[in-house]
């Protein structure tokens, strides 16, 4: 997990602070050193099993930014945010959800999926430290809202980012991404199957990023 937390790190520091893939960045670095400080307590069950799937999901992050820094074309749910990384429009804490909802949404299960493949397992064996690591996730969750959150005095119940985020929930996108990747290891032995339900699967959580990413119609508050 070393080389993953290096890599967000230089990430963190080359990119603009306002930048959207910045915003989720350090949301995703603060997640990976929490993991990995609780892999390295004795927190999980199996941090060998553990560490694998942390750094076998990160890398689907980091192909994706890879493909997007070449010109290529990265996977659909990732799209919406760097296309519109820049927009003015666009609050803090729709970019980290964003990310969040296109890493969990769409990696996690592939990532799962990944990881049984590589330790041979079947995904039961990851589903205890799986849950462990939501409850992680879960917690910081709140702290990540509070701190993008626009104070009480730029932001009141009538604001549309209250009523957007309220769209979008972190535990119900890890169940789609488990139940998900529960499907996608049963039909391994029909790869046009497999394929096509993670080619769908990829397609509906951009859809639901780009919602996500809907500009607000006033340019976010400086410091927000």
């Amino acid at each position: 997990m070393a080389d993953v937390l290096a890599r967000m790190r230089a990430l963190d520091r080359a990119l603009p602070a306002d930048d959207g893939v910045a915003v989720f960045n350090r949301v995703y670095l603060a997640v990976t050193e929490a993991v990995a400080a609780r892999v390295g307590g004795g927190a999980f069950e199996d941090p060998a099993a553990t560490g694998e799937l942390d750094v076998r999901f990160a890398r689907r992050y980091f192909t994706a930014l890879d493909a997007d820094a070449a010109g290529l074309r990265p996977p659909a749910c990732w799209r919406p945010l760097f296309q519109l990384r820049r927009h003015p429009r666009i609050r803090p804490l729709q970019f980290a959800l964003a990310g969040i909802n296109a890493h969990i949404g769409h990696d996690l299960a592939l990532a799962v999926v990944d990881t049984c493949r590589a330790l041979e397992c079947e995904p039961p064996a990851l589903e205890g430290d799986f849950d462990r690591v939501g409850t992680v996730l879960t917690g910081l969750e709140e702290s990540i809202r509070e701190t993008l959150m626009p104070g009480p005095d730029l932001l009141d119940i009538a604001d549309p980012l209250t009523h957007l985020i309220g769209s979008w929930s972190l535990e119900m996108a890890r169940d789609g991404a488990w139940a998900a990747a529960r499907m996608m290891w049963g039909v391994r032995g029909l790869p046009e199957v497999a394929e096509e339900f993670a080619a769908r699967l990829d397609a509906s959580v951009g859809l639901i990023g780009r919602c996500l990413l809907t500009p607000l119609g006033h340019p976010a508050p400086a410091g927000a």
